[in-house]
């Protein structure tokens, strides 16, 4: 057997060069290159590896741990998943900085590959700097923490540990299925002992992404519930757009008038103005989507996980004859609410439902009240595009509008937290399928950013506008200065509510008076209820180096859009929003669960109407 000496932390790298992903007929490499930030535990280690290949593969210097899995994470799902990056740390926090981004990479279902450093395995030195000491087990670290979080998790405490553990993380990296985030915690030690490795673990390994194809006799038993339908619904989810199967479920519905409705991982499967597109559906939904829903009768569920923001709570749907049908590659989506499962590739399943769906299609009144309900929310979009009225700054919807007219059918938004995830939900205008890029699984503070490098690097092509509240902002602004080194040109509209607004309209609704979400002064009552605190945001912006303007209305923000545009460099615009204009949820309700009992008349108001509003929800196991 021929094999190589290497240490444990070049065989790494070797094996990561040589991965190639392919679907339907396109090879391409699957690490596009490695983040990291170095310290003890992987200087010595991966960073000696990373410095030796150099010329083969691209390392990136972030300014935060968090951050780089964030925008490896916003890479892959622009890649549709066939594509990303690995993410080194050192021990310690380092390690555990990553943890939150773990979580939202296997919350989202995107591929992401980390390698902390870990402690001796050896233990010779233990306890070494930032080592946990339990006293329960001496095999414990602070890498334990990412079990959880990760969808494949090993320790490699001898380097011939290392070659399964490295094939058994690609195929779970590249499965539909089982993709998330994939933990390698690779003591310190371990990472610069060397070993004879096979050389064949070093040869160009091509791992096929499969389309999955669903069981025959399910796939007749679906078309015929659909056929059978009157009010029949489908809510596209990300994983529509994740198998290239857009193309596949525009034919399906403008053969059969079947309205569609996408969650937020799913907007862009159809353009805004297409006839059968309903917009967003559930907490963040339209009125016309949240009318389908709760009048159907079949619900034809692609690609979704029905988190509680897509039903509503489990309010959306209220047939109580309504049956689900679920299109999904994982098990564990595809027989969520009791549905007949097709388990398989979003597109493959498409293409073998629709032949046993001919000649079905729905009523015309079916279509006449589609028609109505669109144009109704194009009426009510485009006044609250232009409600600002008399208010000194402009509202959150009206700067939505100026960019939704302002910004070009290819160009990118990039969100993730706060109220402009819902407002972008239910107001942007799509009109490119990879136009919208919405982080709302985990809903992160703090991966915009980040998550705007990962879109640029993944689509260089595009222009790139990363949308973020103050307050998320304030979490991790300094990856402008990575855009910056790395010369990727992002350009960032900044709200400045001066707080959390998002959270301080959800504490009003449970009676809790917004306290503790805005940004103010503590005074001599021991409150912080005096005047608020000023951040120069612009002045923030320029010390990272970005160019920085102030957009104070409609007319100064398009001018500034457009400057950002001609501009070569990294644009941070900062838009004074009107806190309190909110836009309100249409025929929707979440549950967030109201003291049962308080000393506050608005608490109590607030749990009167939770226990009426409850009543509407379903257990649908």
């Amino acid at each position: 057997m021929k094999v190589r000496h290497l240490t444990v932390g070049q065989a790494v790298v070797e094996f990561l060069i040589a991965q190639q992903s392919e679907r339907d007929g396109v090879t391409q490499p699957f690490f596009q290159g490695v983040f990291g930030i170095f310290g003890h535990g992987n200087v010595a280690g991966l960073g000696e590896a990373l410095l030796a290949a150099r010329d083969r593969v691209r390392f990136y210097l972030p300014r935060n741990e968090q951050a780089m899995v964030h925008t490896a994470a916003a890479f892959a799902k622009m890649r549709n998943r066939l594509q990303t990056f690995a993410c080194t740390s050192s021990i310690g926090p380092g390690a555990t900085n990553m943890l939150t981004a773990a979580a939202g990479a296997t919350i989202n279902r995107l591929p992401v590959l980390l390698l902390p450093g870990d402690i001796f395995a050896t233990r010779r030195a233990a306890p070494v700097l930032q080592q946990l000491e339990s006293s329960s087990s001496l095999d414990v670290s602070v890498n334990d923490c990412f079990k959880p979080v990760s969808t494949f998790w090993d320790r490699i405490n001898r380097p011939e540990q290392l070659a399964p553990s490295l094939v058994e993380a690609m195929r779970v990296l590249t499965s539909p299925a089982e993709t998330g985030a994939v933990t390698l915690a690779l003591p310190q030690d371990v990472q610069a002992d060397a070993w004879d490795f096979p050389e064949e673990l070093f040869e160009t390994r091509t791992w096929h992404v499969l389309r999955g194809r669903a069981d025959a006799a399910r796939l007749d038993e679906a078309a015929a519930w659909l056929k059978s339908s009157q009010r029949p619904f489908i809510i596209a989810g990300g994983g529509v757009i994740y198998s290239d199967a857009c193309d596949a479920l525009r034919r399906f519905v403008e053969r059969t008038g079947i309205a569609v409705a996408d969650t937020q991982a799913g907007k862009g499967v159809l353009p805004f103005d297409h006839p059968q597109s309903a917009g967003a559906v559930g907490v963040t939904g339209t009125p016309t989507a949240n009318r389908l829903a709760r009048d159907a009768d079949v619900v034809l569920v692609i690609g979704s996980r029905l988190s509680d923001f897509t039903t509503a709570s489990n309010t959306a749907f209220a047939s109580p004859h309504v049956r689900f049908v679920s299109i999904n590659v994982t098990e564990l989506d595809a027989y969520k609410r009791r549905a007949m499962p097709l388990v398989g590739d979003a597109r493959a399943t498409l293409e073998e439902l629709e032949p046993r769906t001919t000649g079905y299609r729905v009523s015309d009144d079916y279509a006449r009240q589609l028609r109505a309900w669109k144009a109704e929310w194009e009426g009510e979009t485009d006044r609250l595009f232009h409600s600002s009225g008399s208010r000194d700054v402009p509202t959150q919807a009206e700067v939505i509008g100026v960019l939704s007219e302002t910004l070009n059918p290819r160009d990118v938004i990039v969100c993730a937290a706060g109220s402009l995830p819902g407002d972008l939900h239910k107001l942007w205008r799509i009109r490119d399928t990879k136009g919208y890029h919405l982080e709302y699984g985990y809903s992160c503070m703090g991966y915009e950013i980040a998550g705007g490098l990962g879109v640029k690097l993944a689509a260089p092509d595009r222009d790139v506008f990363v949308l973020v509240g103050d307050g998320s902002y304030l979490m991790m602004a300094q990856e402008l200065v990575t855009a910056i080194q790395e010369g990727l040109k992002i350009t960032v509209v900044l709200f400045d509510n001066r707080g959390f607004s998002s959270i301080g309209g959800l504490s009003e609704s449970v009676g809790c008076e917004g306290f503790g979400t805005e940004y103010r002064r503590r005074t001599g009552s021991g409150e912080l209820d005096g005047e608020y605190v000023d951040v120069d945001f612009v002045a923030n912006a320029a010390s990272l180096g970005a160019k920085a303007i102030k957009a104070a209305d409609a007319e100064s923000l398009r001018r500034a859009i457009a400057d950002a545009r001609a501009s070569r460099e990294t644009t941070v615009i900062v838009v004074p929003v009107d806190r309190n204009a909110r836009v309100g949820g249409y025929e929707s309700w979440w549950d967030v669960p109201v003291a049962e009992t308080s000393t506050l008349e608005s608490v109590r108001d607030a749990r009167a109407n939770y226990d009426t509003a409850r009543r509407r929800q379903r257990h649908l196991l």
